[in-house]
């Protein structure tokens, strides 16, 4: 498989901004979480984020980025993004919203730019890993390098 057949619309994004980032693959035929992921490519579980797509009481959706061995405050989330409340999207609507499929979403380059939150502690970092897309795909990027991507912010939203 040539390089130009491995290019992800988030590649893509990245690579129209200047962004560097690198990429690795791992072999996954369906969904696996973001532990087996890191795992399966010997990364540091502290610089594996993952992508977790939420909906707000007012109907809108949110993308949130965060560890991996962490799990998202709705609390901590809602107030973030001035919600209400907000729930977890059903794993059934994840395609139809984002354009990509569970375990290989990231919040570069969704069918619709949502408002994105990455875990505060992501800006002490020099790089974090994310989804590069698809499945079995991880993109090392800066963490400010995302945020400018995504026109995320930074919050505390995790346990």
């Amino acid at each position: 498989m040539s390089k130009k057949e491995l290019k992800t619309n988030a590649m893509r994004i990245l690579d129209k901004h200047k962004i560097p980032y690198e990429y690795q693959t791992y072999e996954c035929e369906t969904f696996i979480d973001g532990i087996v992921a890191a795992d399966s490519l010997n990364l540091p579980h502290e610089r594996v984020y993952k992508t977790l797509v939420t909906t707000g009481k007012s109907g809108a959706h949110y993308v949130f980025v965060i560890p991996i061995e962490k799990e998202l405050d709705l609390k901590k989330s809602a107030r973030a993004v001035k919600e209400k409340s907000i729930a977890m999207l059903p794993v059934k609507e994840i395609t139809a919203i984002t354009g990509y499929v569970r375990g290989g979403c990231t919040s570069i380059g969704m069918k619709k730019s949502f408002p994105t939150v990455i875990q505060k502690q992501a800006k002490e970092l020099d790089y974090i890993y994310v989804s590069g897309g698809k499945l079995g795909m991880q993109l090392k990027l800066s963490p400010d390098d995302l945020k400018m991507v995504t026109d995320a912010q930074y919050a505390d939203v995790v346990f």
